[in-house]
């Protein structure tokens, strides 16, 4: 499987840091500051086209988010086979800090998934018992 990355400038290229890493560093085309407990898009510099039946995740960065309280608001971010506009990553800063973002810092990660597009049958669906509690039925013990 190919995908296909057109890139603002060739810092913005997204670097996978290790052989076999499932994810792919993306990059910010800014500088920007992310205030306290609060949210941004960051343009990443790229476009991507990749094939119907996959689509890209866009995932927080583990050390970003442990070290520093940043973190992607709606994570996973899903990029549909279908969509060809600059990406961006909606970040959060969950801290009382103001947290400074230089251009071309590594802010995310995107990882490429097969997916599987439904046939969709509307009718009744068939019973069982889970689900008649509500949300959380099953408690935490």
């Amino acid at each position: 499987m190919e995908i296909k990355i057109e890139l603002l400038d060739d810092k913005c290229s997204p670097v996978r840091m290790n052989e076999g890493d499932s994810g792919m560093d993306l990059k910010s085309s800014i500088d920007a500051i992310l205030l306290p407990k609060s949210r941004m898009l960051i343009p990443v510099g790229i476009k991507i086209e990749i094939p119907i039946g996959y689509e890209a995740q866009i995932r927080p960065r583990s050390g970003l988010a442990i070290k520093n309280g940043i973190t992607i608001l709606n994570t996973p971010g899903s990029v549909d086979a279908s969509y060809r506009g600059f990406l961006g990553v909606i970040l959060f800063n969950t801290t009382d800090m103001r947290f400074e973002i230089k251009k071309y810092d590594r802010i995310a990660q995107m990882v490429i998934n097969k997916i599987e597009i439904p046939t969709v049958l509307f009718g009744k669906v068939s019973e069982t018992k889970r689900g008649e509690g509500g949300f959380g039925s099953t408690g935490l013990k």
